[in-house]
């Protein structure tokens, strides 16, 4: 059986240095170490962060900074996103014990896995939600729905560590191929999209956004292997050059007509 590895904590678009700082110190208080951040509005290192950390320094002092939220999940497998607003994409939906549950199962599978939170003003957008395969809101009472950053962080670590503390890890078969990590699933949908906008499927274009946002979302709904994205990726490959033998023979056809 293969180590249990604890979630990576992705910030997207943090703005406070204090509360990247209470995260580390709520990461800390529940075992949970790697910390990540994108795009953080005042750069990095910021003195502020270890001020608020209380001592739990480690998480901040590995942390690592990216540019795109694309490059922060390329090597996860599985990635849950927390939001508390409704959205169009039909991914899953837990609270954080329901989504403890899954990842721990999925990281006694060997995979990697990460929680991803988005910034205190505006949160998650559609579009980083599509890069996830499921989504986890907090039980919250509507009548004051406000959770800060760090609170946040600290429920989904809880559940975690609560997961890891009282259940035993579960029984499972290790599949022939390792599940498809972030880039290799990048790396197929953009090759879709390629080939949709070459055969005119985006249409009309101003409904091409939504329309990218949903076909990655029933990607990462599916939890594809390697050897899936492998033989999908040879799908499409196959489809072009079909489309390309299509075209060639209407192109005969016409100078033959003339």
């Amino acid at each position: 059986m293969s180590e249990i590895i604890p979630p990576c904590v992705i910030l997207n678009e943090p703005q406070l240095a204090e509360n990247i700082g209470s995260v580390a110190r709520v990461m800390a208080n529940f075992g949970l170490s790697e910390l990540r951040l994108v795009r953080p509005r005042d750069g990095w290192p910021q003195e502020r962060a270890w001020v608020s950390a209380s001592g739990a320094n480690w998480p901040l002092d590995n942390a690592k900074v990216y540019q795109r939220l694309e490059a922060a999940v390329a090597d996860r497998q599985i990635v849950f996103a927390t939001t508390a607003r409704n959205r169009e994409l039909r991914l899953p939906v837990m609270t954080p014990r329901e989504a403890a549950a899954k990842l721990h199962e999925a990281a006694a599978a060997g995979q990697n896995i990460a929680i991803l939170f988005g910034g205190e003003r505006a949160g998650l957008e559609t579009q980083d939600i599509a890069l996830c395969q499921g989504v986890v809101t907090i039980p919250i009472d509507p009548k004051f729905h406000s959770l800060n950053l760090a609170q946040a962080v600290a429920l989904c670590a809880y559940e975690w560590r609560t997961a890891v503390a009282d259940v035993a890890p579960p029984r499972f078969k290790y599949m022939e191929s390792p599940l498809a990590d972030q880039a290799m699933l990048d790396g197929l949908f953009d090759h879709l999209e390629s080939e949709l906008d070459a055969g005119g499927f985006f249409h009309p274009p101003e409904k091409k956004p939504s329309m990218v946002d949903n076909l990655r979302a029933i990607f990462a709904r599916a939890g594809l292997n390697e050897q899936e994205v492998r033989t999908l990726r040879g799908v499409i490959t196959a489809l072009s050059k079909g489309r390309g033998r299509v075209l060639e023979k209407l192109a005969r056809k016409r100078e033959e007509a003339k």
